[in-house]
């Protein structure tokens, strides 16, 4: 097949809405200048969002880690360690409802609660701490687990992921976090993640959950030695299935951080590469709402940059985070600040909700919140007590 090698037609084509082929995408990606592809995609975000496109929006959630045994032993991974170590952990329910009551105190909406692949954790053990999460805190959004976690617990309780994912959702999960995507295409998904389940099937499974009204978001990991043409076959297989279902709200791009993991930073994605990556996917995913920046492991100032490449929020203040920060991963913010950020690339910044209503805008700073407390990923699996707010009275659960 002849790849158009017409940049600027192939732009100008994107940027008024027409859907670009794989090999498009590949094109732009590795040839289209910078600025050009910037240009191209904002056009795009403007276009989807008339009328709100001085926005860009955040929001304030906790990812809650409820263990760190894994059984699936991922390269990339500093966080696991396998289930028979003496360095094993689990949360306890009541440590879990703690967390939520400090999630509610500080204003967040959203918990993600995430962790390693116990080898004994089938669907009854989340169907139980959901449910309890959703009693104790309804106002709380479950945006939790991924594809992987659910092929991993029908695989422990024998049931199929489509039963295993009607019981979670009754229980109490509202979306999946696209957890576990990592890389989608064969080679480099087995090289870093070779004990998973294939990209193929976690998007069979996602198909599953979008047909039985549970949505989620993708992700997309860069930079642990996979091609350019791989990166463009993930979002390309992606799109596919959104094609189908409509059941993908956002992609991620997140950059592999390189520290205390098997692959020792022998590959990266550079900033620009992540810059790239957000352009093209504006473009490329003409069926996915919304692309999110990832300030945590690209930094702030790429985060502000994304902004500007087809990116219209800009991830979360997220209270608690150990999994990446784990690999070294070490830009930290608040509330605060992240408001700030993003006033300061040019845009109104907004909190939102899981599905991207506006829940407070912050059109005024005179009227910008003060609350010192509420601070983006802190590591709580280093801090006595294992909370990462040590100052916070805790709200107990009843």
């Amino acid at each position: 097949m002849t790849v158009n090698t017409d940049l600027t037609a192939v732009l100008d084509r994107a940027a008024a809405g027409g859907r670009i082929t794989p090999e498009e995408a590949l094109e732009l990606y590795r040839s289209a200048p910078l600025h050009a592809l910037g240009a191209a995609a904002d056009t795009v975000r403007r276009r989807r969002y008339a009328g709100t496109e001085h926005i860009a929006t955040y929001i304030i959630e906790r990812n809650i880690n409820y263990t760190n045994a894994c059984v699936t032993a991922c390269k990339f991974c500093a966080f696991y360690v396998p289930p028979k170590s003496d360095k094993v952990w689990i949360r306890s329910l009541d440590d879990i409802l703690r967390r939520c009551a400090e999630t509610v105190e500080l204003g967040g909406t959203q918990i993600m609660f995430q962790g390693g692949h116990h080898p004994d954790f089938g669907v009854e053990y989340y169907e139980e701490h959901f449910a309890a999460i959703k009693k104790e805190f309804p106002q709380l959004v479950i945006h939790s687990l991924g594809a992987s976690e659910v092929d991993h617990m029908a695989r422990i309780s024998g049931v199929t992921p489509e039963e295993a994912i009607r019981r979670i959702h009754a229980a109490g999960l509202d979306s999946f976090a696209g957890a576990g995507a990592e890389l989608l295409p064969e080679r480099p998904r087995k090289a870093i993640a070779p004990l998973k389940e294939s990209g193929e099937r976690w998007l069979e499974i996602m198909e599953i959950a979008h047909t039985l009204g549970v949505e989620s978001t993708s992700t997309m990991l860069m930079g642990t030695g996979e091609t350019n043409a791989e990166r463009i076959e993930h979002l390309r297989m992606i799109r596919d299935v959104q094609d189908r279902t409509g059941g993908f709200r956002a992609f991620i791009p997140y950059t592999y951080q390189p520290q205390n993991n098997v692959l020792k930073g022998r590959t990266q994605a550079t900033i620009f590469e992540y810059l790239r990556m957000i352009a093209v996917a504006r473009l490329f995913l003409d069926n996915v709402a919304h692309i999110q920046g990832s300030w945590l492991t690209v930094g702030k100032e790429a985060g502000q940059l994304s902004l500007h490449y087809g990116a219209d929020d800009l991830g979360s203040v997220m209270l608690e985070e150990n999994v990446v920060s784990s690999a070294g991963a070490k830009h930290r913010s608040n509330r605060m600040e992240l408001i700030d950020l993003i006033r300061k690339a040019g845009r109104v910044p907004a909190q939102r909700a899981t599905t991207y209503e506006h829940l407070v805008v912050h059109d005024d700073p005179a009227n910008d919140p003060v609350d010192d407390r509420v601070v983006s990923h802190l590591s709580s699996t280093a801090i006595e007590g294992g909370t990462a707010h040590p100052g916070l009275k805790i709200v107990e659960a009843s």
